[in-house]
């Protein structure tokens, strides 16, 4: 049997970080996966997947990733349930995070969120690493 969920998304709020009585870290958060194609107005959608992470790798997600950074994780789908408030029984779906990789640094994700409030005509001054050379793709033609 194989239960394997890997994901690229960005976080749609700050992870909630919080500890066991047995003082295990716990962290809840949220990814956006843009998916692969567009629908009939040409616009991309996103799926809204939720997470949980414990541990090590909950502490570091909530100390060093905030709202709108990209990250990538691994790990596996899981289903539990509890009995509401009402007393009817809650289904929750989620993927239980072995890892997740952070794939930009904190001051990336800054300054691009600091870009997405300014006007649409501003220049792009994103420069390429040293000794790269732009490429001239559209976004429609990657994989992702």
């Amino acid at each position: 049997m194989l239960n394997r969920v890997v994901l690229v998304g960005r976080l749609t709020k700050d992870p909630d970080l919080r500890y066991t009585a047995s003082g295990k870290a716990v962290a809840n958060f949220t990814i956006a996966v843009n998916r692969p194609f567009s629908n009939q107005q040409g616009d991309r959608e996103a799926d809204f997947i939720n997470c949980v992470i414990w541990n090590k790798a909950a502490e570091n997600l909530a100390n060093y990733m905030s709202k709108g950074s990209l990250i990538g994780i691994d790990g596996n789908l899981q289903t539990r349930n509890y009995d509401g408030q009402d007393g009817k029984k809650v289904y929750v779906t989620e993927v239980l995070a072995g890892s997740v990789q952070f794939l930009e640094s904190k001051n990336k994700t800054a300054s691009n969120s600091g870009n997405q409030n300014q006007g649409s005509n501003q220049p792009n001054t994103n420069t390429p690493p040293d000794g790269a050379e732009p490429i001239d793709i559209s976004d429609d033609d990657l994989p992702f």
